[in-house]
Formats: C-alpha cells, structure tokens, sequence
C-alpha cells in the first residue's frame, strides 16, 4: 500500500486518480470530524458537502503542501476545520459545542441501570464544564482528549507554538477541574475523573 507521501508525488506528478486513493483513505473520519461540528447547530445536512468542498479544497492547494510543515492528514483536518468555521459564520452560528466535536463511549454492557445513569449523568457535567471554556482552549483539550493528536498537531491544526498548546491544554484541564470539584467533591469521583484524561 502505497503512502500518503507517495500518492501526493504520483498527484503532482499528473496521476491525478491516485487522489480517489487518498480521499477514500480519510474521507469516513474527516465525514464523521465534520458532522459533529455541525450538530449543535443543526446543520448535519451539510456535512457530505462540506466534506467534498474541503477535499476540493485540499486538491486546488495540493501543489502548495510541504510535508515538512505537516503530515497530509493534520493538514487536511485544518481544511475540513476552517471550511466548517467559515460556513458556520456564515450562518451566524461560530460557537462550536461540546456536542459537536466530541464523542464519549457509552457505559459498558455489563454495567447496570444506576451506573449507567451516573456515568451519563457525569459525562454531562464534563461536556458543560468544558464548553464554558474560552475556545483555543476547549478546541486544544478537544483535539487532544477525544481526537488523540500530538502536540505538533494540534499545534498546526490552532496555529500555535507547542508550548502554547501545553500551556492552554494545563489551563484547560485546570479549569475543567476546578468546575468539576464542586460537583465531585468525593474524592473517588475526581479520581475517575482523572483517569478518564489521556497523558
């Protein structure tokens, strides 16, 4: 199988068909990434057109992509990104939700009725906690928590140095804590809690 490196020199090299090839590589997950953007503002509808406008898009600028600056991937997540941004400004909806971007998996089967209910219950309380944050940092600790991207891409993803990620996934995370302690003053609740984050 050949790898993104190669696909994009076949591309720029005139075997523009190898793009079906990547597009088919990245299309589910850059779909699904779009279509959570756009649920809190009911605009799900637009996600398939959305989805080819930023593969359009990532195509037309192709030439202009260096791998040395970013994998294809992190950079196509910024297209998919800025295109949905900007069709939400469009329809004057640029706050993006919790709900849009992130998934959390459901209590495990075995787990019963009352666990279930405390688990969602939590799960609720986090996503409020974390969408009362400012924006650089709810979409750092986003990108980071539930996408699982390293600094470097979250970094060019946000246009920021990667200290300046680590510095706004700390005041993120701090803040998130402090929101969370007021309801999970029992000190085996935060310990969950904190074992739900990623190091």
């Amino acid at each position: 199988m050949m790898t993104d490196s190669q696909l994009i020199r076949e591309i720029k090299d005139g075997n523009v068909e190898m793009y079906a090839v990547l597009m088919n590589r990245y299309q589910k997950k850059i779909l699904a990434f779009i279509y959570h953007m756009l649920k809190s503002a009911k605009m799900e509808l637009m996600a398939e057109d959305l989805c080819a406008e930023s593969f359009y898009k990532a195509y037309r600028s192709l030439h202009s992509f260096r791998e040395v600056e970013a994998s294809f991937s992190t950079w196509l997540y910024t297209i998919a990104r800025n295109t949905v941004l900007s069709e939400l400004r469009k329809q004057k909806a640029a706050q993006v939700s919790l709900d849009d971007l992130v998934y959390i998996p459901a209590a495990p089967e075995e787990a019963g009725p009352e666990m279930s209910l405390l688990r969602g219950e939590k799960t609720m309380l986090v996503r409020e906690a974390i969408n009362k944050l400012p924006e650089k940092q709810r979409s750092a600790l986003i990108l980071r928590e539930y996408e699982g991207l390293d600094y470097q891409e979250i970094a060019n993803i946000l246009d920021q140095t990667v200290s300046s990620v680590k510095s706004l996934l700390f005041r993120a995370r701090a803040s998130v804590k402090a929101q969370l302690e007021s309801y999970f003053n029992d000190a085996a609740l935060m310990k969950e809690y904190e074992e739900m984050k990623m190091p």
